[in-house]
């Protein structure tokens, strides 16, 4: 599952630390590290790297804490989540890295790959729903029939079927209830091509 930047840094910190002294920094030290004036803020962070499948704690021991892996689904993989796309009206170009874990066999590039969140119904049709997340593979080209994450005049982002027509370019929904969206190609820039699709239920 995916994680704030603070539960990010409060994992990397724990497993630079076990790495480094043998054992787990205790809450107060955590809190030291990222001057957090509360040990209930520091155990909430905590809690929810448990809840989340990155830590293992034993309750009953003291410097308990034990990474359970880069990835707590076992394959060894996490990508940035840069935020929301929108399968629907376009809306402003988000970039907030998280991280999620995804299967490894939905990636053909991790170095040049994230995830999105994709909000809205323009691509029902090729079964992208509301509230799905997109692997994207980070690319400035695009050939016919790619479904692209495409940002129009610089700030807005959209999930589309990208076609060329001349000195345009067509961003066309997989909904027939929906329009395409056709403008100077000088107008949009591809960020990514999708390469694979996750649903929590």
């Amino acid at each position: 599952m995916a994680l704030t930047r603070r539960q990010r840094e409060i994992y990397d910190f724990v497993c630079s630390f076990i790495a480094e002294h043998g054992y787990s920094p205790s809450l107060e030290e955590i809190g030291a590290r990222f001057e957090l004036a509360s040990v209930a803020t520091v155990h909430k962070h905590v809690a929810q790297l448990v809840a989340k499948g990155w830590l293992r704690k034993s309750w009953n021991r003291s410097r308990s804490l034990e990474p359970v892996g880069a990835d707590p689904a076992g394959d060894g993989l996490t990508l940035p989540m840069l935020g929301v796309v929108a399968a629907g009206a376009p809306i402003e170009a988000i970039e907030v890295e998280e991280r999620i874990a995804v299967p490894r066999e939905f990636v053909r590039k991790p170095d040049t790959s994230f995830v999105l969140r994709v909000r809205g119904d323009s691509m029902i049709d090729e079964q992208i729903r509301d509230g799905d997340y997109v692997i994207v593979e980070r690319r400035s080209d695009a050939r016919d029939g790619d479904t692209v994450v495409a940002v129009l005049r610089g700030e807005e982002a959209t999930l589309k079927k990208f076609q060329r027509r001349g000195s345009a370019v067509r961003l066309v929904p997989a909904n027939a209830r929906m329009k395409p969206i056709e403008v100077p190609a000088r107008d949009v820039e591809v960020r990514g091509i999708v390469r694979g699709l996750m649903r929590r239920y």
